[in-house]
């Protein structure tokens, strides 16, 4: 079964039965639900909708089927076709819509499409209100319009046009001062709409760009999920070329990475820090990201004179944390940034911006200014479970074994320990436990990852 249904949305892969995969009937009732949704919670008597879609092939045949689900309910859509889930989620209130659809699977193979659901702040919806829809899918019953109640389509092709400008008028990127280091950059676009909006972005910017992968066909040339291992080609060609780094973005474009002049990773986990580091000189404050995020973000916060806190997985759960604590910058070590004074989402081409602002302030190359943040090194495993296992009880019983320790069990359980940490989470839709560790050494976080496994499977036994 390839239709996984979840409060963030629906996805699944395209083709296939009915119910088992995104097929278009799937595709329509998910649709419904969702303009349903919006009908009933809203005192508007006019609906309007942002939707817009990554490059993946699939993407125009979704789109149209949601889009007329939309029209057919009486909801106006406002379609800005071929963009990036922060595109959309700054059109939306830009818009004065009720909401939004981005059209993607993120990091997820070609094969894939999925609905992400956005509310009228141009945000993730909550468990509360996924839950809803899910409902209302479920149901499978739908009152749609009358002929002269249908809705209606506006298109607007400039938006990824629009996102740029917003973020060169943010007060922390400094347009002028990285036109001056005259940085030369390889971008890895995945070929989808990164190829086409972070280029753009860049030569805005007064930076020389070298583009790999920047043909939004959605053939995707390698992994799209911004991993070392499916990036050895812009990590060969950043060396070639003599570049100042790389920079390479997930098919969606909310998930951003950089590779350093010899070729290296900088480190996903890392996207974030370097940013807050620079945003938190200019604004003190506090952070946020989640809770198997590294913990160079905290140390960062600290030197600043700040206060971290970390949420449950999930982006929403991020953002409610930021919003409740007040943060000037959060997000997720995945390479999501999350920077409020744009908007609520994670935003590559605002971490963009940011990360050039303040290397271009250092002035000094990306290898140095990853050598300025500790070094903390993950691992990230999972432990096959059958369905009959109570995983709860397993993460009590881990929970009580270490509560001497630092423990939260906001979402699953993470144990600080003095030099590391492990963080235990169970899946929602299969029957396995995911352990993400994090020392300062590899060796010592597969260690730990180890150690972890052992005691879980004595449990079981």
């Amino acid at each position: 079964m390839s239709l996984i249904k979840s409060i963030s949305g629906i996805r699944g892969t395209i083709g296939g039965r009915t119910g088992d995969n995104l097929t278009p009937i799937d595709t329509v009732k998910f649709a419904a639900a969702y303009g349903t949704w919006l009908k009933n919670n809203s005192e508007n008597k006019k609906l309007k909708v942002v939707v817009g879609r990554d490059a993946r092939i699939s993407g125009k045949m979704v789109q149209e089927l949601t889009m007329n689900t939309l029209t057919g309910l009486g909801i106006d859509v406002i379609d800005i076709d071929l963009s990036t889930t922060p595109t959309v989620e700054i059109a939306v209130p830009l818009e004065n819509a009720d909401g939004g659809i981005i059209l993607t699977a993120s990091h997820n193979p070609k094969q894939w499409n999925a609905l992400k659901l956005l509310n009228s702040k141009g945000e993730f919806l909550d468990g509360v209100e996924g839950a809803k829809i899910l409902e209302y899918a479920e149901q499978d019953n739908f009152n749609f319009s009358e002929v002269d109640g249908l809705g209606s389509i506006t298109r607007k092709d400039n938006y990824m046009d629009i996102h740029i400008e917003e973020v060169l008028k943010l007060r922390l990127v400094d347009a002028e001062k990285i036109k001056k280091a005259g940085f030369k950059v390889v971008v890895d676009g995945v070929n989808s709409s990164g190829g086409i909006v972070i280029p753009q972005l860049l030569k805005k910017m007064g930076v020389e760009v070298i583009e790999l992968y920047c043909e939004p066909n959605g053939h995707f040339p390698h992994n799209p999920e911004p991993l070392k291992e499916h990036l050895t080609d812009i990590c060969k060609l950043v060396k070639e070329e003599k570049a100042d780094f790389g920079i390479v973005v997930d098919p969606d474009v909310d998930r951003l990475a950089f590779i350093d002049e010899n070729g290296e990773m900088f480190g996903e986990e890392y996207t974030l820090v370097a940013c807050a580091d620079y945003v938190l000189s200019k604004t003190p404050g506090n952070t946020v990201s989640n809770l198997s995020s590294s913990r160079a973000l905290s140390d960062v916060t600290k030197k600043h004179g700040g206060k971290y806190k970390a949420s449950a997985v999930g982006e929403v759960n991020v953002v409610k944390l930021m919003k409740d604590s007040n943060a000037v910058i959060g997000g997720e070590g995945n390479g999501g940034i999350i920077y409020p004074e744009s908007h609520y989402g994670r935003d590559s081409l605002v971490g963009v911006g940011l990360f050039l602002t303040h290397l271009a302030e250092k002035n000094i190359s990306v290898s140095e200014l990853r050598k300025e943040y500790t070094a903390y090194f993950m691992s990230k495993n999972k432990i096959q479970l059958i369905p009959e296992i109570d995983v709860d009880s397993i993460l009590k019983t881990m929970e009580e074994k270490y509560k001497n320790e630092e423990v939260s069990t906001v979402d699953g359980v993470k144990i600080d320990f003095p030099e590391n940490w492990v963080h235990l989470r169970k899946s929602n839709t299969e029957p396995i436990i995911r352990i993400y560790t994090e020392a300062k050494s590899q060796a010592k976080a597969d260690a730990l990852a180890e150690d972890m496994i052992k005691e879980i499977e004595k449990i079981i036994a």
